[in-house]
C-alpha cells in the first residue's frame, strides 16, 4: 500500500481511512505563525462506498495510506428500478448499482455511455462521469422574442430527468452540453 505525505495530498486522491476507500473532495492548508509549528491540512473527503462525508486535519509530513484503486472502461447498459447496470468492456461482465452509490450521476446517464468504473479489492464501488455529457432538452418555458444570453435563464427538463438553468432562447428537441460537476448549461449543440 503506497502512502503519501499529508502536505502532499490534493483533490482527486483517494485515501483508505478505516479500510474504506475516501475521495479528496476539498483540500486547505494552513501554516501557523509560531515558529517550528508544523503546516496542517485539511481536508473534505467523500466515502465512494456510502457517500458519508468527513473533515479531517493532518499535520505536515504525517503519512496516510493511499487505496488500492483500479478504473477501468465500463459502458452503461440500462436502468432496472433502482438498479443501473453497467458491462466492464474488458471482461464483458455485468454489474449494477444502486440509485443510493450513484448519487446525482445518475442524471447523466444515458444508454450506451462510456464511463471508467472504480474498483476497490476487486469490487466496483463507483464510476466516473466525464466532465461533460450531452443531452437533450425534453421540456422547458417557451421561447421568449429577443432574448438573447445575457438574460434570466429558466428551468429546462433533460432525456434523463435532470433538471438545470439555460438560455430563454433554448427550445424542446434541442441538444446541450452539461457540465456533470455541477450541473451547470456550457452551451448548445448544434
Amino acid at each position: 500500500m503506497a502512502l503519501i505525505n499529508a502536505s502532499d495530498l490534493k483533490k482527486g486522491i483517494i485515501l483508505e481511512i478505516d479500510g474504506a476507500p475516501w475521495h479528496v473532495v476539498d483540500c486547505s492548508f494552513q501554516t501557523p505563525s509560531a515558529r517550528g509549528a508544523s503546516t496542517l491540512t485539511k481536508i473534505k473527503v467523500r466515502n465512494l462506498k456510502t457517500g458519508a462525508v468527513l473533515s479531517k486535519s493532518y499535520r505536515g509530513g504525517e503519512m496516510l495510506p493511499e487505496a488500492d484503486c483500479e478504473k477501468r472502461p465500463v459502458q452503461f447498459l440500462y436502468q432496472q428500478e433502482n438498479e443501473y447496470v453497467f458491462m466492464d468492456e474488458e471482461s464483458y461482465e455485468q454489474f449494477s448499482l444502486s440509485q443510493e452509490v450513484l448519487g446525482d450521476a445518475t442524471g447523466f446517464l444515458l444508454e450506451g455511455a462510456q464511463l471508467r468504473s472504480m474498483l476497490h479489492n476487486g469490487n466496483v464501488i463507483s464510476v466516473e462521469l466525464p466532465n461533460t455529457v450531452e443531452l437533450r432538452v425534453v421540456d422547458t418555458a417557451p421561447t421568449l422574442k429577443g432574448a438573447s444570453a445575457q438574460a434570466q435563464l429558466k428551468p429546462a427538463t433533460l432525456e434523463t430527468g435532470l433538471e438545470i438553468l439555460v438560455p430563454p432562447y433554448l427550445e424542446a428537441g434541442e441538444r446541450v452540453k452539461v457540465d456533470t460537476r455541477d450541473a451547470r448549461f456550457i452551451e448548445r449543440v448544434k
